[in-house]
Order: C-alpha cells, then sequence, then structure tokens
C-alpha cells in the first residue's frame, strides 16, 4: 500500500513552468471589471452596515476609525503577497497552489483543507444570515413555521431546520454550475448596488455631523463606557477593534481563485486585488467616519447602528434604504464565498489529493459542475442546522493561517535559486571555493554557516542561498508565534526584547541573500519586510483567537491528517508522475543492462 511513499513525499512541489503551460478546461468568461466587483462583493457584505458600529460601541469608541485603518494596512499587506503570487501562478487554488509551488505537498493540503472548511463555514454564516435578516423583515415568520414543521432535539444545534438558508445555498450553486458569466453579472448587478447605497448613507450622515461626538468630556460618559474623548477605551481598545475589523477585510483571497477564468490573468488578478482592497477601505473608512460624528458612541447600537440613528432622526425612510442595501450586499458576499469554494475543491480535485470525480469539468458549461452542486449543498446543510453564532465561531483561523503561509511563499519565492540553465553564470570553481555543494546534496555546515550573512559575496541565488532564506524564513515565523503569546501574555520585556532582536536578525540574514532576478508584472515592494509584517500580524490575530477555536482548529487538522495519510498521498498526481518517472527509468535501466549482456554472449 504505501510501497512507493516516503517522507519526502511530503515535500514534493509542483513545477511552476508545468502549471503554467496546463491547458485550462475552465472557460475563460470573466473580465477585470467582473473580478473586481466579485472581491468587493465577497468582502464588503452585511459587515459594512454591522460593524462600525460594534467597534465603536464595545471596543474602541470614535476611535474605530482607526481600527479600520490599522485593519486595511494589515489586508493590503497579504493582498500585497497574493496579488504577486497572483500575477506569477495564473491558476484556480489560490493559497493551496501557490503552497504547492513553493513549500511542497502536504503544507499545500493543509492549506486547501483549511481554506475549504473556512469557505464552507463562511458561506453558510452568510446564508443563515441572509435567512435571519429577512425574516426579521417578516416577524419571524419563517422561524416560526420551521419551527412548527420540525424541532430539533439536539441542544448543539439550531432549534429549528433553516429552508431558506438551504435552499438558497442550492439555487445559488446551480447558478454558478450552470452559468458563471451570467452569476457574474447579477453579482455586478448586486455589488453596485450596495456600494451606491454605502455612498449615499455616507453623503446622507454628512449632513448630522457634530465633531463634538469625537472629543466627548468624561463627565458626560456614563460608567462603565469609558473615559471620553475620541479614545475613551485606550490604544488597547484600537488594537482590539482592528482585530475584529480585520474580519471584515477577509474575501479579497477569492479573486486569486480564478486564475483560470479570467481575461490575461497575470495583469488583471493584482489589479483587482489592489482596487478591492481600497474601496472596501474607503467604504468601512467612511461610514465609520459618518457613524461616530453623527451619534456619541455610547449611545450606537452594536447590530442595527444605521437603522438606530436614522429613527433618532426622524429618518424612517432612509432605514427602508440601509435594509435594501444590506440585502445586496448579503446576496453578494454569499457569492462571493461560494465562487472560490468551488474552485479550491476543483484544484484539490486535479492534483488528486481529493475525489478526482469533484474536479470534472462538465463539457457544457465549462464549470466543475458535480463539485460546485456537492459544495453548495454541504454549504446549505451546515447553513441549515447550525445557528449563525455557532458558524461565525468556527471562522476565521483557517484564513489567518493561510493569510500566512502566502506571505511565507513570497520571501521564498524571492529568494529561490536560478534556473537550471543560468547555472553556468558561477563556475565549479568558484562553488567549491564557497563551499556550495552540487545539486541535490545537503548543504554543509560550512557553507550554511558562511552563507547567513552572505560572507562569500555570491551574486545570484543559488541552492545554499535558497536553503539559508527557507530556514530563516521559518525561524521567523516561530518567532513570530512566540513574540506573539509574550504580547497577548505580558510576559517579561526582556524577553520580549530578545525575541524582537532575533527576529530583526533573521530579517536581516534574509536581506543579505541575493534575489532571483526573474521578472513578474507585479511585485511586493521592500521584500522581505512587507511579507514579514504580514506574516507576524496574521500570527498575532490567530493569537488573539480563544482556545475554543484552537480546540476546532486542531480538530479539523486531525481529520485533514487522516484523509492525507490515507487517501491523498498515494492518489496525487505528483505521486504518479513519480511513479512513472521511476518506472521509465528502471526500463531504461534494464533495457541497457539486457543489450549490455546480449552484446557480451554476441561476443
Amino acid at each position: 500500500m504505501f510501497e512507493h511513499i516516503t517522507w519526502s513525499a511530503l515535500f514534493r512541489r509542483r513545477n511552476v513552468c508545468a502549471v503554467k503551460a496546463e491547458e485550462s478546461q475552465l472557460g475563460r468568461v470573466l473580465s477585470t471589471t467582473d473580478l473586481t466587483l466579485l472581491g468587493i462583493g465577497s468582502t464588503l457584505g452585511v459587515g459594512i452596515y454591522i460593524l462600525p458600529g460594534t467597534v465603536a460601541r464595545e471596543i474602541a469608541g470614535p476611535g474605530a476609525v482607526l481600527s479600520f485603518f490599522i485593519a486595511s494596512i494589515v489586508s493590503i499587506f497579504a493582498g500585497f503577497c497574493y496579488a504577486e503570487l497572483g500575477s506569477r501562478v495564473p491558476k484556480a487554488g489560490s493559497a493551496y497552489i501557490y503552497t504547492f509551488i513553493t513549500i511542497g505537498e502536504f503544507i499545500a493540503f493543509l492549506v486547501g483543507w483549511n481554506l475549504i472548511l473556512e469557505n464552507i463555514i463562511g458561506t453558510a454564516s452568510v446564508a443563515r444570515g441572509l435567512s435571519v435578516y429577512v425574516d426579521s423583515m417578516m416577524n419571524n415568520t419563517l422561524q416560526h413555521n420551521f419551527q412548527a414543521l420540525f424541532r430539533v432535539p439536539f441542544p448543539f444545534l439550531s432549534p429549528y431546520l433553516d429552508f431558506f438558508a438551504l435552499s438558497i445555498s442550492v439555487v445559488l450553486a446551480v447558478m454558478l454550475a450552470v452559468g458563471l458569466k451570467e452569476s457574474v453579472i447579477l453579482n455586478n448587478v448586486l455589488t453596485s448596488a450596495n456600494l451606491f447605497i454605502v455612498a449615499f448613507v455616507i453623503v446622507l450622515g454628512c449632513f448630522k455631523v457634530d465633531w463634538n461626538n469625537w472629543n466627548i468630556p468624561a463627565s458626560e460618559v456614563p460608567p462603565g463606557e469609558g473615559v471620553g474623548g475620541f479614545l475613551p477605551y485606550g490604544i488597547q481598545g484600537v488594537i482590539r477593534g482592528a482585530a475584529t475589523c480585520f474580519y471584515g477585510f477577509v474575501g479579497f483571497d477569492g479573486i486569486a481563485t480564478t486564475g483560470e477564468e479570467v481575461k490575461r490573468p497575470e495583469k488583471a488578478v493584482p489589479f483587482a486585488i489592489i482596487v478591492s482592497l481600497s474601496v472596501v477601505f474607503v467604504a468601512y473608512f467612511g461610514i465609520s467616519t459618518v457613524l461616530t460624528l453623527m451619534y456619541p458612541y455610547y449611545l450606537q447600537d452594536p447590530n442595527t447602528p444605521f437603522p438606530h440613528i436614522f429613527e433618532a432622526f426622524g429618518w424612517t425612510w432612509a432605514q427602508y434604504i440601509v435594509s435594501v442595501g444590506a440585502t445586496f450586499g448579503l446576496f453578494a458576499s454569499l457569492m462571493g464565498c461560494m465562487y472560490p469554494l468551488t474552485r479550491i475543491i476543483y484544484s484539490m480535485a486535479n492534483d488528486g489529493l481529493i475525489f478526482k470525480s469533484l474536479g470534472v469539468v462538465h463539457p457544457s458549461f465549462k464549470t466543475p459542475f458535480f463539485g460546485t452542486i456537492v459544495s453548495g449543498t454541504l454549504t446549505g446543510l451546515m447553513a441549515a442546522i447550525f445557528d449563525l453564532e455557532q458558524l461565525i465561531d468556527l471562522m476565521s483561523i483557517g484564513t489567518l493561517f493561510a493569510y500566512t503561509i502566502v506571505s511565507a511563499c513570497i520571501i521564498i519565492l524571492r529568494y529561490r535559486e536560478e534556473s537550471d540553465e543560468e547555472d553556468d553564470l558561477l563556475s565549479e570553481e568558484y562553488k567549491e571555493s564557497t563551499h556550495l555543494l552540487p545539486q541535490d546534496t545537503a548543504v554543509s555546515r560550512r557553507a550554511f554557516l558562511a552563507q547567513i550573512f552572505n560572507l562569500n559575496q555570491l551574486p545570484r541565488s543559488t541552492y545554499v542561498t535558497s536553503y539559508v532564506v527557507n530556514v530563516m524564513t521559518a525561524l521567523f515565523g516561530l518567532l513570530a508565534f512566540t513574540l506573539s503569546l509574550l504580547l497577548v501574555y505580558r510576559l517579561h520585556y526582556l524577553i520580549v526584547i530578545l525575541n524582537i532582536a532575533l527576529m530583526l536578525i533573521t530579517l536581516f540574514s534574509i536581506t543579505l541573500q541575493p534575489q532571483s532576478s526573474k521578472k513578474v508584472s507585479f511585485k511586493v515592494p521592500y521584500v522581505p519586510y512587507i511579507p514579514a509584517l504580514s506574516m507576524f500580524f496574521n500570527i498575532c490575530l490567530m493569537c488573539l483567537l480563544d482556545t475554543e477555536t484552537w480546540l476546532r482548529f486542531v480538530v479539523w487538522l486531525v481529520v485533514g491528517f487522516a484523509v492525507y495519510f490515507t487517501y491523498s498521498i498515494r492518489h496525487s498526481s505528483e505521486n504518479h508522475s513519480k511513479l512513472l518517472s521511476s518506472s521509465h527509468d528502471s526500463f531504461v535501466s534494464n533495457y541497457s543492462s539486457f543489450g549490455a549482456t546480449s552484446s557480451k554472449s554476441r561476443d
């Protein structure tokens, strides 16, 4: 069963040239505008009408505008990394395929496995949220009817089966499976309408701006509501608010899954990521600014901030506009969440890491029909049997994990050794004098220690410089994790300083190594610093999550280990290619031996 499996299989990588040369079976029907609106729609859901009120009322006060600014910077750092990888590898699969090319199969499987979970839960939470929102406008008619039809007896599930959430998920899956272009046109209309309503709310709010709401005296603030002023909860409130606001920017990575269905993906993917993140930042920053200037932060309604304020001002007609915008945003967000889920499943199925039938492309629709229907049905079932709060609690950690790996991939790719065709630039004598070992042999301790600070002054990236960068990147990630724990639990400052010093040394070592000269249409600026900051911020946010979230994450990983080692590692397309190569080499060797023996016999 495992006769051909070795530990090296965990780190086998896909060749980037071979991946780019593969002919896609999916139809290239998306334009750059489609891609940008898809990213905005998946990111700018109903949270635009709720999240600013929650952060302002309960966490940061008027400092919520700074929280959104910090969260946008963190998101843009991650967006830069996705943009470069999208220009390098314009294929379906997003962070999964990037990791497969850069680090190896096993870590790529874990990234894809977590992205499947996060997208299923994210889509299910949006479907359930849409159902709850529509039901609230109907005086909970759906809930009462569903409970009368069937009451769930298990306390850890929703008290009723939400057939509306199930139905809308399946219907959307069928739409995506039958006609991607038509579904994207609908998304464009919904997202454009949502953006128009957001702009309308911001302009309308400007007529009721009161700058005194950013500097409320402490004497006017009720007990337990902060100390007044612009930062009533201090800088700690701004940081905690940024951690909450960050999840309002999650969703742009879905753009990176469209590499095989967009025209000119090398330029379209980076452009769409940067533009969509910029638009989302302007929307969140504008909404939070107007919200905190219109009304005192301690009087905000965290669940329905704008309807509450509009009612206070007597603008009941504006409440209906916000309700329409929230509905449009939810539909667009639902589509934006489900689309990348189907493409990640498609990519992993094609690579043999999950059932290949999920990746079969329909000859007429040019979409992974069966995989899309299965993922939509599974999402609908999750939305039907779990409460919205239970679904939200399961989100986020997998996305942050993927962001961290993508940031590390940028550093590794930027310093990866040049292609074999360029090896002649370094003579054998030069390699020997600098103690560089050839091809696939291990790096000697002497060569590694000398290359940490590039004492050999190598002019270009080689096997040894790549090895040093890989080690230093992994070490930086470990140090970032320990520093995050130190900051969260407020341990001794001397240990914190020592940890920061070690992180700076690893970055300095990476900086000294020669970068690859490969040209791509978009590059992250200031490498390795921006990807390193992205890694650190994402790891910090992971460490701020509660213990129950980490336990769920570990359980999902354990299930993933079981799937990988019992199915994926043997059915992987990379394993099959290695077996074919091995069989071919064995045949050639045996044929040569047979020929030599025959020759001797004739002699």
